[in-house]
């Protein structure tokens, strides 16, 4: 029995998950433990987070990008498009938006700079969460289109009052 390969738009969950995985180890995990290390300065840890989220933010870039290219040219379902292209604009917003006043802030507290209080972290932090948990919806939509496709390829109809609970 010959198997078919996988179709394209199976990409965005592969990418969807690994996206996850690093959202979690750096924003969740990594960022907050750094805070805790009573030997750290604060110039010290704003140094080493401008350069762990610049580099998380190229691996969200790698990951849109490939979510775009796999929903273009793949062509899966409306929700599955809708879900990827919200993430996509969270991601598009701490990027163009917040980055740079998120970078501007950390710069000038490395170079000893008083700064003024700003919401732009917390509006961050809102957002980080919020694209995790599209993240999420993404990833389980997903494993319902896999559903979908395993029974349209047995044969069988997602609706049929057999799978209909």
């Amino acid at each position: 029995m010959k198997t078919k390969p996988l179709p394209l738009w199976s990409w965005i969950f592969i990418v969807t998950i690994l996206w996850i995985g690093f959202v979690l180890a750096i924003s969740f995990m990594e960022a907050p433990i750094k805070f805790q290390a009573p030997s750290l300065t604060l110039p010290v840890a704003l140094e080493i987070g401008y350069l762990v989220f610049h580099a998380l933010n190229f691996v969200e870039i790698t990951c849109a990008a490939l979510i775009i290219a796999a929903t273009y040219f793949g062509q899966p379902s409306r929700k599955t498009t809708l879900f990827a292209a919200g993430v996509v604009a969270l991601l598009i917003i701490q990027t163009l938006l917040l980055f740079t006043k998120l970078d501007a802030r950390t710069l000038a507290i490395i170079n000893g700079q008083e700064v003024s209080s700003a919401p732009y972290h917390i509006v961050y932090m809102g957002i980080e969460v919020i694209k995790l948990l599209g993240l999420v919806v993404l990833a389980f939509n997903q494993l319902h289109d896999f559903k979908s496709l395993a029974l349209k390829l047995s044969g069988q109809n997602l609706e049929s009052p057999r799978h209909a609970r």
